[in-house]
């Protein structure tokens, strides 16, 4: 096993940094963005919430740039650099692409993500008067790099590993659980980066509005190596094995971990509030808590009856939360709303909340993180 520790004082610019509190309120002039390298001057977001992108291609005969689902091209200025302005975006996190010459790079003035199966840029606009997930001065707990191999995969796994403050502080104490699974075309690295976790918790822990606990942030893929064809993405069989078998039981084994179900949460976003529904309703002797972030149930076509969603839950699960974006694609809504009322006509005891005015992105996950987190281990 090999650990890389990072700790979120030292290491914020890659794993949690968001800039400070100089977003906090509305912007008055243009603002170099939180996601740029450091050192770098843009891109720049405006009062109104459009961008300025601005580029050295010496070389390049046409450049544009993708963002919000728009495609700018740019122009080159008597100064040989390469600007667009953009039209006002959304609050919240936004990943893009340039294109130069035929060819799609990352900005080189930005930091990367990994979204959509690859490596791109990413601009965070600022939400007026909001600093949950803002970096603060307060005790900052550490995430940890963990590299381990799994027996059932034949392959090593990566796992990033949020330990609170108060983890290295008190050696004799243990801790509750949260399990926590990225989206389709992401990875362990999203919660840590784009979701601003480290920020998240250690300010509400800080607040004592939540119970200092150790999050999971697993790659929340597992292929069998004996399995043959395409295998469907909504099918958990196989992850929900190796959950139970190796991943639950490793870290018990190699971190200070309370071991039963009360202390043991699962969670995820878009597919992985899927399998967070699948494994933890599956297996209610290790789960006491699920929740789902703009994907919830076990699966998008699942059964919403009395078999499948028995009143038993109730005695079961401390809390079963569901959040959708107000914002979010028609079919992924309606989805999840229906299953909200599906599950208050089955008289399930369930938490459900709407993010307004986002889609399927990471304000949502991050204000629905926000909310579930306090509402742990108590």
């Amino acid at each position: 096993m090999r650990i890389i520790k990072l700790s979120l004082l030292v290491a914020a610019v890659l794993l949690v940094s968001c800039g400070g509190t100089k977003q906090v309120g509305v912007l008055t002039q243009p603002t170099s963005a939180t996601t740029n390298l450091e050192g770098h001057e843009y891109p720049k977001i405006n009062p109104d919430l459009s961008a300025i992108f601005r580029n050295d291609f010496p070389d390049a005969k046409t450049v544009t740039v993708n963002v919000g689902g728009k495609n700018y091209p740019m122009t080159k200025g008597e100064d040989g650099l390469w600007e667009v302005t953009t039209d006002p975006l959304v609050v919240g996190f936004h990943y893009y692409t340039m294109n130069v010459d035929g060819k799609r790079i990352s900005d080189p003035n930005s930091k990367e993500f990994y979204g959509s199966n690859f490596w791109q840029s990413g601009i965070d606009v600022p939400e007026a008067g909001v600093d949950y997930y803002l970096e603060k001065k307060v005790p900052h707990g550490e995430i940890e790099i963990v590299k381990y191999h799994s027996d059932l995969t034949n392959a090593e796994r990566t796992t990033w590993v949020y330990l609170p403050p108060q983890y290295k502080k008190d050696a004799n104490r243990r801790f509750p659980v949260l399990y926590l699974f990225h989206g389709a075309g992401e990875d362990e690295t999203g919660w840590g980066t784009q979701g601003k976790l480290g920020n998240i918790m250690d300010n509400l822990i800080a607040a004592k509005e939540a119970e200092p606990m150790i999050i999971v942030m697993e790659h929340a893929v597992a292929t069998d190596p004996n399995a043959t064809g395409r295998q469907n993405m909504f099918d958990f069989t196989f992850f929900e094995k190796v959950m139970v078998e190796e991943i639950v039981p490793y870290f018990d084994a190699h971190y200070r971990t309370l071991t039963d179900r009360d202390n043991r949460a699962i969670c995820g976003l878009s597919l992985g509030g899927f399998q967070s529904y699948t494994i933890g309703l599956d297996h209610p002797e290790m789960f006491g808590w699920i929740g789902g972030f703009s994907g919830s149930g076990r699966g998008p076509n699942d059964r919403r009856d009395a078999e499948m969603y028995p009143k038993s839950i109730n005695d079961q699960y401390h809390v079963l939360y569901i959040s959708i974006g107000t914002d979010e694609p028609a079919g992924m809504y309606q989805g999840i709303h229906d299953l909200h009322v599906a599950l208050e006509g089955l008289g399930i005891n369930h938490i459900y909340y709407e993010s307004p005015g986002t889609g399927h992105e990471w304000l949502t996950w991050r204000r629905s993180l926000h909310q579930f987190a306090p509402m742990l281990f108590k």
